[in-house]
């Protein structure tokens, strides 16, 4: 666990480490990725989805190849690490703070034959232990709603990129016009009482050196993506039984349905940010 904590990081890591938690992303979010997905259409699977995300963002990286160190905080299960592995052939740090599911990466990585590749570390991306100007790539996806410092966390990604590296990542956000109170439901949910902001990670980010190369607005897809999983909870609810708590899955429906109720009322932004350090 980092050297840097306070309640943010406890919370997510008890979260993500609790046995409802686990079995719900590993079962029902795809496995692999814990994150939000493009959708070709409303009945796509959210593993696909979502892997076409991953594939989108590694399209843009402009050196992306077997020499480039990459570094993925808030890695979740790996799944980005291991799509990194086997198609570019580099080398992966997979930084997340739930040791829960970083057992789970491990034998994953072990499985598809990438554990060679890959290093999965237990931390917090509010104290990232490496060295300045360590990584080509810091690569994030919406993990960074869930941290109590978000500019601390925008300096410790600036640190251990290098100068010309790329830091792309993809966050749930409030909309830059969000009108005040409006998201409160949300941040209850996520037990924070902020979000980020395209305009946030864009002014933060330009105070340590980052040129904005790119901002891809998708945020349609957040609703969609929200709408997705609450759909196939639904769907696949009795397989869930003794493995989730009926407490976690009603708690879990209506967070999800506050997030596409969000979105649709366009409180909401999310999509790719592309960044370079000078």
């Amino acid at each position: 666990m980092s050297r840097y904590n306070d309640e943010a990081i406890e919370t997510a890591r008890q979260y993500y480490n609790s046995e409802d938690a686990d079995n719900f992303y590993y079962h029902i979010w795809g496995g692999e990725d814990l994150h939000v997905g493009i959708y070709q259409d409303d009945e796509e699977s959210i593993f696909d989805a979502s892997r076409r995300t991953t594939a989108r963002m590694a399209s843009k990286l402009k050196n992306l190849s077997a020499d480039s160190y990459v570094l993925d905080v808030g890695a979740g299960y790996g799944g980005v690490a291991r799509y990194l592995a086997h198609t570019y052939g580099c080398r992966v740090v997979a930084l997340n703070l739930s040791e829960r599911e970083n057992e789970r990466g491990r034998q994953m990585n072990k499985e598809q034959g990438v554990d060679h590749l890959i290093e999965v570390v237990d931390g917090a991306f509010e104290d990232i232990p490496y060295e300045a100007s360590t990584f080509d790539v810091v690569w994030c996806q919406d993990s960074f709603l869930h941290s109590g410092d978000r500019p601390r966390v925008m300096s410790e990604v600036a640190r251990v990129l290098k100068p010309g590296g790329e830091f792309i990542f993809t966050d749930p956000m409030q909309a830059d016009d969000c009108p005040d109170g409006v998201l409160q439901p949300i941040l209850d949910r996520i037990h924070l009482s902020t979000m980020g902001s395209p305009s946030f990670y864009q002014e933060e980010l330009r105070k340590h050196g980052l040129e904005l190369l790119e901002f891809e607005d998708n945020t349609p897809h957040l609703p969609r993506h929200y709408g997705r999983v609450h759909k196939e909870l639904e769907r696949r609810q009795p397989e869930l039984d003794g493995m989730v708590s009926d407490e976690y899955i009603a708690r879990m429906k209506k967070g999800l349905q506050h997030w596409v109720e969000g979105g649709n009322n366009g409180y909401l932004a999310w999509g790719i940010f592309h960044f370079q350090k000078n």
